[in-house]
């Protein structure tokens, strides 16, 4: 018999459907599925009445609001979700992993970090980065110039890339929480892929003006790092004054060499691929058991999705070194849930 559906864990209640599943179809066990159960959403195993728990994985979901009958479909309209973890009663370092396995190797070919300590560069790239999104339109057509013109005479040079972001004009720019918005596209100017070469492109009459952007480092806010747009007279004008600094950025980073460095100097960001009902059990894995192997080896890995994390932060809390490393994700989860009342929604949100 063909396999249908997926079940993980004896403590499962629900199977994953592999594919559609169209209704009346037998599946192991002498289930028959109610209705049509869609790619990657929830069979039910057994009858599961009402209130009780809904479990994945070994995890519980939540609670079925209705009567569920076995080989029915479990779904968001009738599955309240299980609540949060209560922040201020979590414990802290009780599965501490030691056993992580042995990379295969201990060092890669990178670029260090031109800012001094720090992890290294992957790759050798110009970043122009710009104050306002007013200016995005010339730098995309100064990039496309970049690439086809100046470039290809750079070999040692990756790529050249930009950073849009629809922030620095229209905005309360000393609110509370305008340094998040402001902090994130300061650091993105630093990162160690862009070889210390720092250039800003600014309109000049915005609130993200390049004193505020150079606020940590003064002394980058010079006529050899920033192009104000509104001190140049023509687009023609504008368009040499971008290409020009470029090419000289570009001479400096066509210096770089990758060198043999140790894995400490690895940091390694997760990124969400599309989160489904099989993550669980294929991507997740897998990326944390490369994980494992670049922690194991002295390198470091950071997750994103930080929003989903608060339904399964007690697992994390579990992981905590110690409470000093579990106060400091208490508090960033407590900030997320104040960002959510602020605005008026709940989790399922995201």
């Amino acid at each position: 018999m063909e396999t249908l559906c997926i079940k993980i864990n004896e403590k499962d209640n629900v199977a994953v459907a592999i594919r559609d599943i169209p209704a009346g179809t037998r599946l192991l066990d002498g289930i028959v599925t109610c209705e049509k159960i869609p790619q990657a959403h929830k069979i039910a195993l057994t009858d599961i009445p009402e209130g009780e728990e809904v479990i994945r994985y070994g995890v519980v979901l939540g609670t079925m609001r209705i009567n569920m009958p076995r080989g029915g479909w479990i779904n968001e309209s009738n599955l309240i979700i299980a609540p949060a973890p209560d922040l201020d009663n979590m414990e802290f370092a009780t599965n501490i992993r030691t056993d992580l396995p042995e990379p295969p190797v201990k060092s890669w070919e990178g670029y260090p970090n031109p800012w001094g300590d720090g992890p290294a560069g992957t790759r050798n790239m110009l970043c122009i980065n710009t104050t306002v999104q007013c200016v995005t339109g010339v730098v995309n057509e100064a990039i496309s110039r970049i690439r086809q013109e100046i470039l290809p005479k750079y070999p040692n040079v990756d790529d050249v890339v930009t950073v849009n972001h629809q922030y620095g004009c229209g905005v309360a720019i000393d609110a509370p929480e305008a340094q998040v918005p402001q902090r994130l596209i300061r650091n993105i100017a630093l990162h160690p892929n862009f070889g210390g070469e720092f250039m800003l492109v600014s309109l000049g009459c915005e609130k993200f003006n390049p004193e505020r952007f150079c606020t940590l480092w003064p002394e980058l806010n010079t006529p050899e790092n920033v192009i104000v747009l509104q001190e140049h007279k023509g687009r023609d004008a504008v368009m040499k004054a971008i290409l020009d600094m470029a090419e000289r950025k570009l001479k400096h980073l066509n210096e770089r060499r990758r060198v043999t460095l140790p894995l400490s100097s690895l940091l390694v960001g997760m990124y969400c691929g599309g989160s489904d009902a099989f993550m669980g059990i294929t991507a997740n894995p897998t990326a944390g058991y490369a994980a494992d192997l670049i922690v194991s080896g002295g390198g470091t890995v950071m997750f994103s999705e930080v929003t989903e994390v608060r339904d399964g932060v007690q697992m994390i809390a579990q992981r905590c070194i110690d409470e000093k490393v579990g106060a400091r994700l208490v508090e960033e989860m407590k900030w997320y849930d104040a960002y959510l009342r602020a605005g008026g929604v709940d989790r399922s949100a995201n």
